[in-house]
C-alpha cells in the first residue's frame, strides 16, 4: 500500500530541509566537488561520445584529462595573467578616464557642465570612486578565494573528483536510479530526464555559447588595438547567457573605451561597433538556435533570482548550485501545474474538454 501524501511530503520535505543546511554548512569545504561535479556532468556527453567511437570508458576519461591539462596550462600561462593585469591598469585608469570626459564635455558644451553642476561634481568623483571601489573588488575577490579554500588544493582536488566523477558517472547514475522509489520511479525518471535537457540546453550549450563569444570579442578587439579589450571580451562573454545584455554591455563599454583611445579616427570606432553587431548576428542566427536549441525552459529572471537568492544564502557554492536547483524548480513547478489542471480543484463539476484546454 502506497504512503499517504502527507507522509511522503514530510520525508521530502526533511530531505531538501536536510540539503540546505549541508549546503550552509559544508559550503566552503564540498567546493572542490561541486565544481567538479559540474565539470564532469558537462564533459560526461564528450566521454560517451568517444566510447561511440571503439574507446573505453578508462581511456575517454584518460583523453579529456590530459587535453584538459593542456588547455588549463596554456590559460594559466597566457590568459589568466593578461586579465588580471588588464583588469587592475583598467580600475586605474578610471580616474583619467573620467577628466578625460569633465574636458571633452566642457569643451563641447560649456553651458552644460559649470562649476556647480551636479554633472560636473559626479564626474570629478566617479573615477576616483571606480578606482576604490575597484581595487577594493579586486583585493576582496582575490583575498576571499584564497580564504575559502587553499589554491594548491583546489587545483589538485578538482581534476581528481572530476576523473573519478567522469570514470564513473554512468554507474552512478544507474545506483540513483535502483534507489528511487518503485512507485514514483517513471514520474521521477521522467522529470530528471527534462532536468537534463533543460541543464544541458542551458549549461552546455549556451555556456559554449558564453565561451565562443567571449572569445570571439577579446581576440577582435585586441586585432583592432582596443586597450583593455580582453576584459571587455571577458564581460561581455560572461553575461551572454541574458539575451542582448551581453553585447550591449561590451558594446558600451567597448565604445566608450574607444571614444578617448580612437577619437578622430571613426573607422576604428566603427570597427569596433561592426564587432559587436556581427557577434549579436551569430549569436542569434547561428550559435544560440544550434547550441541551445528554441527553447532552455530557464528563463534569464528566474535563473538571475536564483542565482541572487542563492549566491546571498551559500557563497559562491551556492551559486554554483543555483542553476541545477533553479532547473529542478522549473520542471517540478511546471509538472505540478500539470496536475493541478488536470484535477478537480482547478476543473470543478466542469468535463468540457474546451474549458480544460484554457
Amino acid at each position: 500500500m502506497a504512503l499517504p501524501v502527507g507522509t511522503q511530503l514530510k520525508y521530502w520535505s526533511v530531505a531538501a530541509v536536510f540539503f540546505l543546511v549541508a549546503l550552509w554548512f559544508l559550503g566552503d569545504i564540498i567546493l572542490p566537488f561541486v565544481i567538479g561535479g559540474a565539470v564532469a556532468y558537462f564533459l560526461d556527453p564528450v566521454a560517451d561520445r568517444l566510447e561511440r567511437l571503439g574507446l573505453n570508458r578508462v581511456m575517454a576519461t584518460v583523453v579529456i584529462t590530459l587535453i584538459a591539462v593542456v588547455i588549463f596550462t596554456l590559460l594559466a600561462l597566457l590568459v589568466i595573467p593578461l586579465l588580471v593585469e588588464q583588469a587592475v591598469a583598467l580600475v586605474n585608469v578610471a580616474p583619467k578616464a573620467a577628466q578625460n570626459l569633465q574636458a571633452f564635455l566642457t569643451e563641447r558644451f560649456p553651458s552644460l557642465i559649470n562649476e556647480e553642476s551636479i554633472l560636473r561634481q559626479s564626474l570629478a568623483t566617479l573615477g576616483q570612486k571606480i578606482q576604490d571601489r575597484g581595487g577594493e573588488f579586486i583585493n576582496a575577490a582575490l583575498s576571499s578565494a584564497m580564504g575559502i579554500v587553499n589554491v594548491v588544493f583546489l587545483i589538485v582536488v578538482v581534476p581528481v573528483v572530476t576523473f573519478y566523477l567522469l570514470l564513473d558517472w554512468d554507474r552512478m547514475i544507474a545506483a540513483i536510479d535502483g534507489l528511487l522509489p518503485r512507485e514514483h520511479a517513471p514520474v521521477v525518471r521522467d522529470l530528471a530526464s527534462q532536468i537534463d535537457r533543460t541543464l544541458a540546453s542551458f549549461i552546455r550549450g549556451q555556456g559554449t555559447v558564453c565561451l565562443i563569444l567571449g572569445t570571439y570579442y577579446a581576440v577582435a578587439l585586441m586585432l583592432i588595438g582596443l586597450q583593455f579589450g580582453l576584459v571587455v571580451g571577458f564581460i561581455a562573454g560572461l553575461i551572454t547567457f541574458i539575451p542582448y545584455v551581453g553585447a550591449i554591455v561590451g558594446g558600451a563599454l567597448a565604445i566608450g573605451l574607444g571614444l578617448f583611445q580612437f577619437w578622430g579616427e571613426w573607422w576604428l570606432l566603427g570597427g569596433v561597433a561592426a564587432v559587436f553587431v556581427a557577434g549579436q548576428f551569430v549569436e542569434g542566427n547561428i550559435l544560440t538556435p544550434k547550441l541551445v536549441g528554441d527553447s532552455v525552459g530557464l528563463h534569464p529572471v528566474w535563473l538571475l533570482l536564483a542565482l541572487s537568492a542563492f549566491g546571498a544564502l551559500f557563497g559562491f557554492v551556492g551559486m554554483l548550485v543555483a542553476v541545477p536547483v533553479a532547473a529542478a524548480i522549473g520542471v517540478v513547478a511546471r509538472y505540478f501545474t500539470r496536475r493541478y489542471k488536470q484535477s478537480m480543484l482547478y476543473r470543478g463539476g466542469s468535463d468540457d474538454p474546451d474549458e480544460d484546454a484554457n
